[in-house]
């Protein structure tokens, strides 16, 4: 049933008596709070301040956010900030299946798709659950049948290419997922093109054999203008390669859409069409029929587990009191960083190479989500919201960007992330061991330092003293899994949606639309006809006019 809460009840963060205790809090002694000496004060601060996740299969996921800068106090009125937000009142109402996007009217229902416990969950007073397991059901099936070689090419041969044609949400999920789960992938590739440029698609192209490729067209409505462009690419140089039969694009096309009519004009058999509902968004969507990619690479089994995870979760988010609520405490120091420390950016380094693509997922899952400056009451917000989230891989980023973090003017709140086992323990576990002796130094560096008489007794003299000292007290927080198997990749997943969720509703703003898109692409449609024709276009800005013009010489 669709919400009547027009929110009216939801305050300004800055209106909530918790946001003027944290700013007494944090003038009084948060500039001034040292993590150091806090573990001096409290031998016990590790284990009061570390939470563990069990998840679903018994394994464990460690969040140590001792090294934040908090304290017993700081803690207390984060928790009470949350409950005046009501935070917990807007997130019984998303599991609920209200509709809390309300400038489109939807529920906001992703946690629904991995309800594999076959729970009723209800969206306007229907039960989605059947229809979730039955496009499940579907995955399943055909995943098996190209995994096996059931599913055959037009030549008769078996699939050895899967290649995912979409953008946002329907591109950087799967592309994140696989890699992370490469290694318990199949002897089938998979690839991804979601850039409109020429080359991503002919690159892609020049590497597959049109007899045994599959391509998944992934667009909810069958209209996005970049997808559709790219899928066409591929169908025309699909057809140039099974003698422009056409009857053989069913064999080699399916689509992860809604949209039957768009999916038969273009040739795709409907009975090889995957869908999922408009209370599923894209930054959202890779528990759903998106995720096709990645049950056929990694096999519908570590799919479903890898759903189980992000399920366990929800589980957790939903039952744990405040205090021990380890997604809805990541938010909440996401909050004391992003406006009590004027932090703008949020560093999320995964120190597993399997990972690499992870923080590139999360940009979009947070500064989609969160880069709002019009709260739910629908005036302009006085506070900063939407932190700018970036990273790396590490080691790799110890070489590039943590020059800036250790001794930069700004303060970067940090996300470090390890498996304590490595899927490829090679060397005798060598580089498993220099990886994680990085893990741990890196956090201890920021948070300790180095001061004047340390560098002084290192033999260092004059003005290069300043040079080498470390100001220490820079925030981390630590994720250690045990190994990132299907289940752990979607517990964090998870973890991070609820992250994300948890800032939203303290900052009284709807995580769940994306308006910011749509303008360019709206300007986009005009110019590309503009592009179409070669005379002279005078119609915009001085300077949009002149680099058209340009463009066009130049083209």
């Amino acid at each position: 049933m669709a919400s009547t809460n027009t929110f009216s009840d939801f305050k300004l963060a800055t209106e909530l008596p918790a946001w003027e205790r944290l700013q007494q809090l944090h003038k009084s002694l948060g500039k001034d709070i040292s993590v150091k000496e806090e573990f001096s004060k409290d031998p016990k601060r590790f284990e009061k301040y570390s939470k563990t996740f069990r998840n679903h299969d018994g394994s464990e996921i460690l969040f140590d956010f001792s090294k934040n800068l908090i304290n017993d106090e700081i803690v207390s009125a984060l928790i009470q900030l949350a409950k005046e937000a009501k935070v917990t009142q807007l997130r019984d109402n998303m599991f609920a299946g209200e509709h809390i996007n309300f400038t489109e009217d939807r529920a906001v229902y992703h946690v629904a798709l991995r309800n594999t416990r076959g729970k009723r969950m209800k969206v306007d007073g229907k039960d989605v659950t059947p229809g979730v397991h039955s496009v499940l059901d579907h995955m399943k099936e055909f995943s098996e049948q190209v995994r096996s070689g059931a599913w055959k090419g037009f030549t008769g041969k078996k699939i050895t290419d899967v290649v995912n044609i979409g953008i946002g949400g329907s591109d950087l999920g799967p592309v994140m997922v696989s890699e992370a789960l490469k290694h318990y992938s199949s002897d089938i590739r998979v690839h991804y093109v979601s850039n409109i440029d020429g080359t991503h698609i002919a690159e892609t192209l020049r590497s597959v054999n049109a007899e045994t490729t599959l391509f998944l067209v992934a667009s909810k409505t069958f209209t996005t203008a970049e997808t559709i462009t790219n899928a066409n690419t591929a169908k025309n140089w699909f057809l140039e390669h099974a003698g422009g039969e056409k009857s053989h694009i069913a064999k080699h096309f399916v689509a992860l859409s809604t949209n039957a009519e768009e999916v038969a004009k273009f040739g795709i058999d409907t009975k090889n069409m995957f869908g999922f509902e408009s209370w599923v968004g894209g930054r959202y969507s890779v528990w759903s029929a998106i995720g096709l990619s990645v049950a056929i690479y990694v096999g519908f089994d570590n799919f479903w587990s890898f759903l189980k995870g992000a399920e366990a979760v929800d589980k957790h988010f939903t039952e744990t009191p405040l205090e021990d609520n380890i997604p809805l405490l990541g938010g909440l120091l996401s909050v004391w960083y992003n406006n009590f420390y004027d932090a703008q950016t949020h560093l999320v380094a995964p120190f597993d190479q399997y990972l690499h693509r992870f923080p590139a997922y999360l940009q979009q899952l947070s500064m989609e989500s969160n880069g709002k400056s019009v709260t739910r009451g629908n005036v302009f917000s006085n506070y900063s919201t939407g932190s700018i989230l970036f990273g790396e891989p590490a080691t790799n980023a110890q070489h590039s960007f943590f020059q800036l973090v250790h001794q930069g003017t700004k303060v970067i709140p940090a996300d470090f992330i390890l498996a304590a086992q490595s899927h490829n323990p090679i060397e005798n576990n060598l580089h498993q061991r220099m990886l994680a002796s990085n893990f741990f130094a890196q956090a201890e560096a920021l948070m300790v330092g180095k001061d004047e008489d340390k560098v002084k007794s290192e033999g260092a003299t004059g003005g290069l003293v300043p040079h080498k000292v470390f100001s220490g007290n820079r925030p981390t927080t630590s994720i250690l899994a045990q190994k990132i198997t299907p289940a752990a990749l979607g517990a964090l997943i998870a973890y991070y949606e609820h992250v994300t969720f948890t800032e939203g509703a303290i900052w009284n703003i709807n995580s769940f639309d994306q308006w910011g898109v749509e303008l360019g692409k709206v300007l986009a449609k005009v110019i590309g006809k503009e592009l179409d024709t070669s005379s002279p276009i005078s119609s915009h800005d001085a300077s949009t006019n002149g680099l058209i013009n340009k463009f066009k010489q130049w083209a």
